[in-house]
Parts: structure tokens; C-alpha cells; sequence
């Protein structure tokens, strides 16, 4: 796809897109978030985007798009490629327009995900699943449009899909009561920043504009260091919404003109921050959704005394995975902490270590003997956790004391990968 020139997203492309869709998509609400205004001295504010049609941003796009060509659309049919979120977009606009689609997704997608998609598009879309990354699936999408001679609806790297998402920048600044200092939202292939940051240059040119990248695929990063877009080797698939190996030529092009910076979150601090969302503020977010919340820590400095908004781009996550993210949590937070423990060929041995070798407060979470013959003699893999991160040289001293051999998974990443 060729670059576009980023004159052509003129503050009136995004307006237009405003005015078309006002009427179709949930104006969503602009909320002050007291507990994070009081942590981080500021006035902090929550674009709630989870609160849309389709649990997230992603309708704004792909509805002015398909819209935008409407007749043709329904001649040929659409089809597009997605891990989730804009897969429910076009689902939704193809059952609103009459038209049908074909919705590729990668076979690492959600369950929840793909029951959405189906519930959005009733019976004018085809599921298909197809490759590992959302980059693998948009590949066999490309395929299929070409032989099938349809029109493929992109879900970042197309103009009109940039000037749909802009109009979540045209609410904000409608809403905001007072000057905007800081908008944060996160970037995949970078459609929502490329938008939201040209409207808000443009109109409140003194608002700096955050793009925020989980650090296991942090593709806009790397093209901004590049100086154009490059395809990463390998990402990290837990963010699964920004998780995305070569940003678009289009988004990419608006980004640098108009990002002031591009901050990297890791997965295991998202995950925090999904669960204090839930614990805190009843707010269920998707790990891409919860992504810009957990940058504030990083800019807790700059934003002292300032109007902040973060945009919470969506709330589609499967409730399955919450084990999962509470691990990654713990796992961050230094509290929880796996071992292969060689037990001693002594009697006594396994209550030793329950009640030597465990603090008060550690909890075993895991216990998993790595033999199948001689159990009680071998090798085990055991999960502790922490109260605090200080109590783990506690632990790992009281091992040694009392003659315990182990070894720390956590610091071998491909012998965690093995057995966690």
C-alpha cells in the first residue's frame, strides 16, 4: 500500500467521519478517575472506548470505511483480518449494512473473541481461522480477497480507518472541561494514535500526544527508530489487541509527524494494572485496553498537576485468562517464584521444607514432581509465593541452611517456558 500523504487526514476528514457516525456508534463517556487523580497528583481521566458497541474503538473505523463504500462493498463483499477487535467492527457493519463478509483471525485468538465476532456479524459474516500472529492471518486474508475478488478492509493502514478512529480525539476535546495536557493510548499498527494525534495537533497543538507499545511488540518503536516500518522477528502475544509485527507505512508516516513519544509497558506490569482496574474501579480491560493506564507510572513526574486522559481502547477479555494474567502479575511483581527442588533421600524431608524452609506468609502454589518412578526421591518443581519481594532471599537462603539443591526457574527462560 502506498504511503499517504498525511495532509490528506485534514482535521475535516476526521469531522466528517464525526458527523457520519454520531448517529451509529456510542459516544462514549469521558470519566475523572479519583483514585489515580489523587496518586498521581493529577486530574486523570478515562476515555472508556471498553463501553462501545463492540467493547472497543475499533467500530469507528471499520463502519466509516465499509460505509464509505457502501454500493461496492455489497457487490463484492468485504473481508479482513484481525485478532479480535476489528474483526467485531466489520462484523457489526456488515449485519448493520446488509453486507457479507469474510473475517480472518489468527487460531491464537480468544474464544471470546471469536464468539463476539459471530453474535456481531449473525449470519452475514464467515469466520476463518488461519496462522499464529495477526500478520500470518492478514497474509491468508490477502490471499482469499484476491481470489474471491473482494475488497479487503484493513485494520490500521487505510486513511478512512485513521479518520474513524480520530473521532474518539474529537469526543475527548468536546468533553474535557479544561486544557489537555496529556492524552495516553496505545498503538498497534497505530490507526487510533494516528488519528487521535492529528486531530488533537491540530486543534490543541500544546496537548502532548503518549503512544504507548507493550514491550514485547513494540513494532512503532522500532520503525521510529528504523526510520520507517520494519517487520519484528518475534513478539509477545499477551497483548493481543497491539500485538502486531510491522506498524503501517500510512500510521507510521502520521505517528512521526505528530507523536511527541512512544512509551514501552512490559506484559507483566499490564497485567497488574488489568487486575487493579477490576479490583479498583470495576473495569474489565482487555491487556491492550488496560496498556496506556499502566504508562502513567512511567510519566508519574511530568504529569503532576496535569490534565491527563487515557484511553481504555477495550474491555474484550476472556475471562479464562485471568489465571494467566494474575501469574504474569506475580511474576513481575517479584512474589511468585518457581523452583526444581532436590529433595533430600531422608524421611521427613517434604515436612521439613513445609515447615523450615516456608516463611509464614509464603503459599505454595505449584508442587509437580518431575519423575514419574520414585517420586518421593526426585526432583520437584515447586511455585511459592511471597507476601513481599523482600521475604525471596529469605527463602532461597533457608534452601541452602538446611540442604536443600535447587534450581530457580525464573531465571532460565527456556526451562520456564518448559515446565510453567
Amino acid at each position: 500500500m502506498e504511503v499517504a500523504d498525511t495532509r490528506s487526514l485534514a482535521v475535516e476528514n476526521i469531522l466528517i467521519a464525526h458527523h457520519l457516525l454520531k448517529d451509529v456508534v456510542l459516544h462514549t463517556p469521558l470519566q475523572k478517575n479519583e483514585y489515580l487523580s489523587e496518586k498521581y497528583g493529577a486530574n486523570i481521566y478515562f476515555k472508556r472506548e471498553d463501553l462501545q458497541y463492540v467493547r472497543s474503538f475499533k467500530l469507528r473505523g471499520a463502519y466509516y470505511k465499509i460505509k464509505k463504500i457502501e454500493d461496492a462493498a455489497r457487490t463484492s463483499g468485504v473481508v479482513c483480518a484481525s485478532a479480535g477487535n476489528h474483526a467485531q467492527g466489520v462484523a457489526f457493519a456488515c449485519a448493520h449494512l446488509n453486507i457479507k463478509g469474510a473475517i480472518f483471525m489468527p487460531l491464537t485468538t480468544p474464544k471470546q473473541k471469536v464468539d463476539q465476532v459471530r453474535m456481531f456479524g449473525r449470519n452475514n459474516i464467515e469466520i476463518i481461522l488461519a496462522g499464529d500472529t495477526f500478520d500470518d492471518s492478514a497474509a491468508a486474508a490477502m490471499e482469499y480477497c484476491e481470489e474471491h475478488n473482494m475488497i479487503f478492509i484493513h485494520p490500521f493502514n487505510d486513511i478512512d480507518i485513521v479518520a474513524g478512529q480520530g473521532t474518539v480525539a474529537v469526543e475527548v476535546l468536546n468533553d474535557v472541561e479544561e486544557p489537555l495536557d496529556f492524552i495516553f493510548a496505545g498503538i498497534g499498527g497505530g490507526g487510533l494514535m494516528a488519528g487521535i494525534s492529528a486531530y488533537v495537533k491540530h486543534i490543541s497543538p500544546n496537548s502532548k500526544v503518549i503512544g504507548v507499545e507493550p514491550a514485547g511488540a513494540a513494532s512503532m518503536k522500532a520503525a521510529f527508530e528504523n526510520e520507517g516500518p520494519i517487520t519484528l522477528d518475534k513478539i509477545d502475544k499477551f497483548c493481543d489487541g497491539t500485538a502486531v509485527q510491522c506498524v503501517g507505512s500510512t500510521t507510521y508516516e502520521i505517528c512521526k509527524n505528530y507523536l511527541d513519544d512512544i512509551v514501552l509497558v512490559p506484559e507483566g506490569k499490564v497485567s497488574t494494572t488489568i487486575l487493579d482496574l477490576y479490583n479498583k474501579h470495576a473495569i474489565v480491560a482487555e491487556p491492550s485496553g488496560a496498556l496506556p493506564v499502566a504508562a502513567l507510572d512511567l510519566y508519574a513526574d511530568q504529569i503532576k498537576g496535569k490534565s491527563v486522559v487515557v484511553v481504555i481502547t477495550g474491555g474484550n477479555n476472556d475471562i479464562s485468562r485471568m489465571q494467566e494474567i494474575k501469574e504474569k502479575s506475580l511474576l513481575y511483581e517479584g512474589l511468585l517464584y518457581y523452583f526444581i527442588v532436590s529433595f533430600p533421600q531422608r524421611a521427613g524431608a517434604l515436612r521439613q521444607f513445609l515447615t523450615v524452609v516456608l516463611g509464614p506468609n509464603d503459599d505454595i502454589t505449584t508442587f509437580e514432581y518431575t519423575k514419574k518412578n520414585n517420586k518421593e526421591s526426585g526432583p520437584a518443581l515447586v511455585g511459592i509465593e511471597v507476601s513481599k519481594p523482600e521475604d525471596y532471599q529469605g527463602l532461597v537462603d533457608r534452601m541452602r541452611i538446611n540442604g536443600f539443591e535447587f534450581k530457580e526457574v525464573n531465571k532460565d527462560s527456556t526451562l520456564f517456558g518448559l515446565l510453567v
